[in-house]
């Protein structure tokens, strides 16, 4: 699938208040022509949570924006910010298939407490990370809200699938916050 359309699909079920944009223009990139220190943190086949942790030197907190359910489609727009602070250090969107997990896995996430990478690392759950899309942002009101950052600043972010026990259980978009 086009990446700028599942773009839009995700970015569809968590429209912004008052109709703001949550971005500008969305461009797909080539994941080497990925400018540093975005490279280092977005083109990986790993978990943001720990990525973010490492770059950051601390741990991270989630803030569940919204969310919903809708039988086993659970879907939350998320904020990770350094853990006791209110400095976001990324916005996502996340959109989890729950038949594909344990239903311990499913009400540790649905606590909305914990980073969602942490919940799978804890759990053990067996998983691959598919990175489907490097996407370089120009901020509109919402990432502008989100992220700390100027309307038409630049950032970028990534598309991903997590597979759990072999099948696609997670489809994300995790933008960073500016990093320059």
């Amino acid at each position: 699938m086009n990446p700028l359309i599942e773009l839009e699909q995700l970015c569809a079920l968590f429209p912004e208040p008052d109709g703001d944009a949550l971005y500008l223009n969305a461009e797909h990139i080539a994941r080497e022509a990925t400018p540093e220190p975005y490279h280092r943190m977005l083109v990986h086949e790993h978990h943001m949570t720990v990525t973010m942790e490492s770059f950051h030197d601390c741990s991270v907190e989630v803030q569940v924006v919204e969310s919903k359910v809708v039988d086993d489609l659970y879907c939350r727009k998320i904020l990770l910010n350094k853990e006791g602070t209110s400095q976001n250090v990324q916005f996502g969107i996340v959109r989890f298939n729950f038949s594909f997990v344990t239903d311990s896995v499913r009400e540790q996430i649905e606590s909305e407490s914990i980073p969602l990478g942490r919940v799978l690392i804890q759990h053990n759950v067996l998983r691959h990370i598919d990175l489907g899309a490097i996407v370089k942002f120009q901020a509109g009101p919402g990432l502008s809200r989100y992220l700390q950052m100027e309307v038409g600043q630049e950032t970028f972010g990534r598309m991903a699938t997590i597979f759990c026990n072999g099948s696609p259980a997670v489809d994300l978009l995790e933008i960073s916050a500016p990093l320059t």
